[in-house]
């Protein structure tokens, strides 16, 4: 099993991803969300919420939401603000435990992308969703993301002789284009996807940097010798050149389809 795809992994990791990613990915899905006109009418799915960053925005601007993801400690994240429109429960994307054409609005904020069969969570998307409803996805390019992104560019400049795989979800190197994401969710069964970028700067604190939990779920430091790994995080610090945060500019796909 890839470390992206353990729960228990992610339940480990729910405090420290609500503390970092989260203020990260809130923008992104903001403007997600304002892609859609939302009332206290709108039944609203969260698909792989992580800590809420969708949800919590949905749910305060008043509509009926509903938070999954296969990691019960990212939604007791989100179940812990009390929210009285927001319902959160496990579940697996892949496999929705929910009813054909349940939902006004289904969204998917750097999720589906790292399903091991996205396919079949784009698919379980397009099933829930009503007929003139709409479908939004929010993935990042091909490259990655934050720390993703900075550790992929650090390994192949420090060793640019050794075989590197991309060390990234097959979902988000195939969604990760606009051409091939417009393809997949047509063939998932929505239609007419308009696909926007957008680009905003992870922060790397650099203060007490713990290279474990950032670059941990990475195949690419798995790889790495003890060695390398001290090489890659004097690397790290050597960009930072002595900055307490170190930007990582970080482009994101967003589409909007409609449910024929």
């Amino acid at each position: 099993m890839r470390r992206m795809n353990d729960p228990d992994r992610w339940n480990e990791m729910a405090k420290h991803y609500e503390e970092t990613a989260h203020p990260f990915t809130a923008p992104f899905a903001e403007a997600a969300l304002a892609r859609i006109a939302v009332t206290p009418q709108t039944r609203l799915l969260d698909i792989a919420t992580g800590t809420g960053a969708l949800a919590l925005a949905a749910a305060r601007q008043g509509a009926q939401v509903l938070a999954t993801d296969f990691s019960p400690g990212m939604v007791a994240r989100v179940t812990a603000h009390g929210l009285p429109n927001l319902e959160g429960r496990t579940m697996d994307g892949q496999a929705l435990d929910l009813p054909d054409a349940a939902f006004d609005a289904v969204f998917s904020v750097f999720g589906v992308m790292m399903f091991p069969d996205w396919r079949k969570g784009l698919a379980e998307m397009a099933r829930v969703t009503r007929p003139g409803g709409r479908g939004v996805v929010a993935t990042w390019q091909s490259q990655g993301a934050a720390t993703h992104l900075l550790l992929s560019q650090v390994v192949r400049e420090l060793f640019p002789d050794r075989e590197w795989r991309t060390g990234l979800p097959e979902g988000l190197t195939w969604l990760g284009k606009s051409e091939t994401l417009s393809t997949e969710m047509i063939a998932a069964g929505f239609d007419t996807p308009v696909i926007e970028t957008m680009t905003s700067d992870y922060l790397l604190r650099m203060t007490n940097l713990d290279p474990e939990t950032q670059f941990g779920l990475s195949e690419d430091w798995a790889a790495l010798g003890p060695d390398e790994q001290q090489s890659v995080i004097d690397e790290v610090y050597r960009r930072a050149d002595g900055r307490e945060v170190l930007p990582v500019p970080s482009t994101a796909l967003i589409a909007v389809a409609v449910r024929p």
